[in-house]
């Protein structure tokens, strides 16, 4: 086989194309296009090293897909508020890097309404749209709401999610495409159902604060995948170096062989080689 290209990984670059999204490793400095490698043989190797993604110390093992353990514990981009943005600290003046907060958190977000394995609601930077929707492998997905900080974003998902869930059953998300799903009026019944609530946010945090998205149009994505697997086996490269068969396709984060998938982003700064 021949080496296409090694290095630090990353997850995958991602762009909203027509017909299908595209997207192409991202190992150091370098990019691998990988759309044109469907259908062909392709091996992932761990070359056994993983550099933190901010420090760039060695480290034995990555904690919060890509940083060493000191790192973890400082950067305000691991703190547990990333996870739970309603417990956010900032204003308590606890924020680990208050200048990246403020430009990470105090900015516009959008809560969305997405159909990846089914319906769930889920928040992001404004700029951040529409990488994440297809970071999660979404089929559709539709803004409902902007909000203008992550911790109000996070205080709205929280409540909205006594109706729609806000997690992604990737196994299902593997096994084929989501039923495709009227988002407006999904939209319209959980804005409904959550008017009260949303109020009460409104006169704490001023209405300017969270307002409804009502123009916004559904976004449909279409990934390149010629088939999907009948049975999920997971690929683990800390238990088996070496990922190896046709590549089927790929969606969300996920590469899907027919010997198995990986989420290439669970793997962030690990050390590979790409081979073809």
């Amino acid at each position: 086989m021949i080496e296409l290209a090694r290095g630090s990984l990353s997850k995958m670059a991602v762009s909203l194309a027509a017909p299908v999204v595209q997207y192409s490793f991202r190992l150091g400095d370098t990019q691998v296009p990988v759309n044109p490698l469907i259908g062909q043989r392709v091996r992932l190797e761990y070359l056994g090293a993983i550099h933190c993604s901010h420090c760039g110390k060695r480290t034995k093992t990555s904690f919060s897909q890509g940083y060493c353990y000191p790192c973890m514990t400082k950067l305000a981009q691991c703190d547990i508020c990333i996870m739970a943005p309603e417990r956010c600290h900032y204003d308590a003046g606890t924020c680990r890097e208050p200048s990246w907060g403020e430009q990470f958190c105090m900015t516009d977000h959008v809560v969305y309404l997405a159909n990846s394995s089914g319906i769930k609601v889920g928040i992001t930077r404004a700029t951040q749209l529409p990488a994440r929707w297809l970071d999660q492998g979404a089929s559709q997905a539709l803004p409902i709401l902007r909000v203008a900080t992550r911790q109000q974003s996070g205080l709205v998902e929280d409540l909205l999610r006594s109706q729609v869930p806000d997690r992604t059953n990737w196994r299902a998300l593997l096994k084929g495409n989501a039923e495709v799903l009227d988002l407006p009026a999904v939209r319209d019944q959980v804005l409904e159902a959550c008017a009260p609530g949303l109020a009460e946010l409104q006169a704490r945090f001023g209405l300017q604060a969270i307002q409804p998205l009502t123009d916004a149009e559904v976004v449909h994505m279409n990934y390149p995948v010629q088939a999907y697997p009948q049975k999920i086996v997971s690929f683990n490269l800390d238990k088996d170096p070496v990922v190896e068969g046709t590549l089927l396709g790929i969606k969300g984060q996920y590469l899907i062989f027919d010997t198995g998938v990986i989420n290439i982003r669970k793997y962030t700064a690990y050390q590979l080689a790409v081979l073809q």
